[in-house]
């Protein structure tokens, strides 16, 4: 199975190694290909490419929006670009976003995005190889990078 990696140089932490460290892990026979772009409006052209030219059968894009009302703009805008790239190529883009103002603390920001990449990560694994792992996973209320919310 061949799966992407896109990441940002905008990012403060290195999620694309976080993502690709548990991937290798949790999973064998698996081929990543790693793209690294400058900000996450670049995601989808480079998750599109993943796709169509490198025949990755999934991608993760991930991304570290500033906390600034225009990187919010950016980071709508390029969840939006990576929603039509799924639908144009009928191929999953994990978006995984962790944007600087969810944590003050800048240990607690590392944290959140090692942990919400690996988690991501974890996530693909079971798409891809144990779809009924996720299926048991429906209405539990599982949060990436942080403390689960927990089913109602």
């Amino acid at each position: 199975m061949r799966i992407g990696i896109c990441d940002t140089t905008f990012a403060r932490y290195d999620m694309g190694a976080a993502a690709i460290d548990e991937l290798k892990k949790n999973a064998s026979d698996i081929k990543i290909i790693r793209v690294t772009v400058p900000g996450v409006k670049d995601l989808p052209v480079a998750s599109k490419k993943l796709i169509e030219e490198e025949h990755c059968e999934i991608v993760m894009a991930l991304g570290m929006p500033g906390p600034m009302q225009k990187d919010k703009m950016c980071a709508h805008e390029a969840s939006t670009g990576l929603i039509r790239a799924q639908l144009m190529t009928n191929t999953h883009i994990l978006e995984v976003f962790v944007h600087e103002d969810e944590e003050e603390d800048p240990v607690e920001l590392k944290k959140l995005a090692d942990n919400r990449a690996r988690e991501h990560a974890l996530n693909l694994i079971k798409m891809m190889f144990h779809p009924k792992k996720m299926i048991k996973e429906a209405g539990t209320g599982q949060r990436e990078g942080k403390e689960d919310a927990g089913p109602l």
